[in-house]
């Protein structure tokens, strides 16, 4: 039995299988995204997802899906499955579903009568094209095996409807047809491995229903259009590979490139196995440098994400290659002191004051993981965190600025500058203006590790003296403002009206960093009120279950959901500053804790996204899984997770500490 498989009674169970994904991408940004019976239930499933640079730069459904039909005694037997407005589901292909694999790549076994036919998919690892095999493992007698395409050529963000723009020609490529709907769009070629004939027939398949998107209080019907459809024959112990990109190929070479492609994958079978295939997924390599998307299949690159991935996705696995050709693609993009945090078409926003901060706990991670010398990291980077440090003490966009206690400012009340960023109703939901407390800690941490890039690189540095000032003010100014020693808590934001006293695990990252202004007893402190009131076992709530303001399940409509996202929803990345404090805290003697952590995870890689992790749970049990499929901060929390407790299995420990934080901490006792 595979890893990941599902058999015939849960195939032909609806409510069982719309629930669960696949999701293949690869270094250009494509992907394909369905369930795992091949019904689509968001406007952003396809078979062929590709990024348009030409048009906004985003990604554009090209091939919605493929209906296949197989045809036996002038017999018609259906196989795929669409949902329609009206509450319709037709075909009702699952029917015939006996087996659901995915190692080492998505399969699907179909059982029609006496004939068994299997389809199977992969995605090229450079360039847009899926490729599918079917293979007629048996049959009575030879069959014709029809093959229907349903076009989107739209945005992923949006839906389309029958129109009189739509090109309904089509060009006759070798085995196959191309299309292109729209001008400005790339042109869409469907090839088959055997020769096969063609009837051009366009039609529109109106009211299509996503039931998701409907879940999620968006528009949920759309049209797609049909040119025509592939008729092959087949015989027992034939096979047909079907390529679908944007250039045409040799039909001949579709087997051969099927079966290479398999080579190079890792195989999911087993979990680890899958986070590693998984965290993939999120590098792209494009002709504008090396990026990482932030989830599956809505979010583009963000700086934040990549930022608090990179430690899980590259360092633990010893790719320095790709982790600075990331750090590069974002400096290249930043606006004074600030990195890229959304893209938005071919604009760039900069509205994240955290970002430039996790900038230096990416470097401390690379010095500690991979052993790069401090030297070194301020040959490469001190420009850059020159130009950080400094222009956060002068005051620059965003009303970010150090104040006279040393500690940073950030934001008004039109403004979300922190992780905490959700809109709703035209606001900011959960501004944080002011002195938020996880952006002092990195502000502190920051400036403290600038000072020791300085001390080991240019210690005659004009700019030795002035951080050092700063990081002694904040240290300073850092409890009187954060903590509560009359509740023997902590302030989550601190302005001229609010010290706000919501219990949220904004606090725990106050005392993970390397450099901390906390005392060991107010990091266990912390570590006891996230134990009690934010850890679960997908990772930990937004917000403490006891505040009145907490929402434990994320449904609804956008206002719904925006309004629950902060406040009680769980996220699996903190999981990584999690897993240092509790090493700094408690040494080797955590680590059972954190075992049972990372492997109570496994069972996530059956729930939604199937092996991967997705974006966010509810906060209540049993924590449903939400948000996107496929989260790359998500799956590096894991792997991260996996690294520490690999070296805490060490028989040094101290080297295993060493290795994590880059110093050996005399305030660990416990070692």
């Amino acid at each position: 039995m595979a890893y990941i498989s599902f058999e015939k009674q849960q195939l032909v169970n609806l409510e069982f299988t719309m629930n669960k994904e696949i999701l293949r991408s690869n270094r250009s940004g494509a992907f394909y995204n369905t369930t795992i019976i091949g019904c689509n239930t968001r406007k952003y499933h396809g078979l062929l997802v590709a990024p348009q640079p030409q048009l906004d730069n985003n990604n554009h459904v090209l091939l919605s899906s493929i209906d296949e039909t197989i045809i036996a005694n002038k017999e018609e037997f259906h196989l795929s499955v669409h949902e329609y407005k009206d509450g319709t589901v037709a075909p009702r292909g699952h029917k015939y579903l006996r087996e659901f694999t995915a190692e080492p790549i998505p399969k699907l076994k179909y059982r029609v009568g006496s004939s068994i036919l299997t389809k199977e998919y992969i995605f090229e690892e450079k360039e847009p094209r899926i490729l599918i095999r079917y293979t007629l493992l048996e049959a009575a007698q030879p069959i014709t095996l029809r093959l229907m395409p349903f076009l989107a050529f739209r945005n992923v963000h949006m839906l389309t409807r029958e129109n009189y723009d739509a090109n309904r020609k089509y060009v006759p490529l070798k085995n196959g047809a191309a299309w292109k709907m729209y001008e400005n769009y790339d042109t869409l070629c469907f090839q088959t491995s055997k020769a096969n004939e063609y009837t051009h027939c366009p039609l529109w398949y109106k009211d299509v229903f996503y039931i998701r998107e409907f879940e999620r209080g968006y528009d949920a019907v759309e049209d797609l259009y049909v040119p025509g459809f592939f008729e092959v024959a087949m015989k027992p112990g034939d096979c047909v590979v079907v390529s679908v990109g944007l250039e045409e190929k040799n039909p001949a070479s579709f087997k051969k490139q099927f079966e290479n492609q398999i080579e190079h994958r890792i195989p999911r079978d087993s979990f680890e196995h899958c986070l590693q295939n998984s965290a993939q997924q999120f590098v792209i390599h494009g002709e504008d440098g090396t990026r990482m998307y932030a989830g599956f299949p809505w979010f583009g690159s963000c700086s934040r994400d990549t930022f608090l991935s990179l430690p899980g996705i590259c360092l633990a696995n010893g790719d320095e290659k790709t982790f600075r050709e990331m750090l590069q693609y974002f400096i290249e993009r930043m606006h004074g002191a600030f990195f890229p945090h959304r893209y938005y078409q071919k604009n760039l926003y900069y509205t994240a004051v955290d970002s430039p901060l996790w900038f230096f706990m990416d470097l401390q991670k690379y010095e500690s993981m991979l052993g790069k010398e401090r030297k070194a990291i301020w040959h490469d980077y001190g420009g850059v965190i020159t130009k950080i440090l400094d222009s956060f003490i002068e005051g620059t966009d965003f009303d970010v600025k150090a104040q006279d206690n040393g500690l940073l400012y950030a934001g008004n009340k039109t403004l979300a500058l922190t992780w905490m960023n959700v809109f709703c109703d035209g606001k900011p939901w959960t501004p944080r203006t002011g002195y938020a407390i996880e952006v002092n800690a990195l502000w502190y941490n920051a400036l403290r590790y600038g000072v020791e890039l300085l001390k080991a690189a240019s210690a005659r540095n004009r700019h030795l003296k002035l951080w050092q000032e700063y990081a002694d003010k904040v240290e300073q100014s850092f409890l009187p403002t954060f903590y509560n020693a009359e509740k023997n808590m902590f302030y989550d934001y601190v302005n001229e009206s609010e010290k706000n006293e919501m219990v949220r695990p904004n606090m725990l990252l106050a005392g993970s960093l390397r450099y901390s202004p906390l005392t060991d007893e107010l990091k266990k402190r912390i570590l006891d009120i996230t134990r009690s009131e934010l850890l679960t076992i997908r990772g930990l709530r937004s917000l403490s279950p006891r505040d009145s303001a907490y929402k434990g399940i994320t449904l609804g409509n956008h206002r719904e959901r925006e309004q629950a996202y902060h406040n009680g929803t769980v996220f699996p990345w903190l999981i990584m500053p999690y897993t240092d404090l509790c090493v700094r805290i408690y040494g080797r003697t955590a680590l059972p804790y954190l075992e049972d952590l990372y492997n109570g995870f496994e069972d996530a890689i059956y729930e939604n996204g199937i092996g991967s992790i997705s974006e966010i749970y509810d906060g209540n049990p049993p924590h449903e899984a939400r948000g996107c499929i496929s989260q790359s901060t998500s799956v590096a929390a894991l792997l991260y997770l996996n690294h520490v407790i690999n070296y805490l299995k060490n028989d040094d420990p101290l080297y295993a500490i060493h290795h994590v934080f880059g110093d050996n901490n005399p305030k660990n006792k416990q070692l």
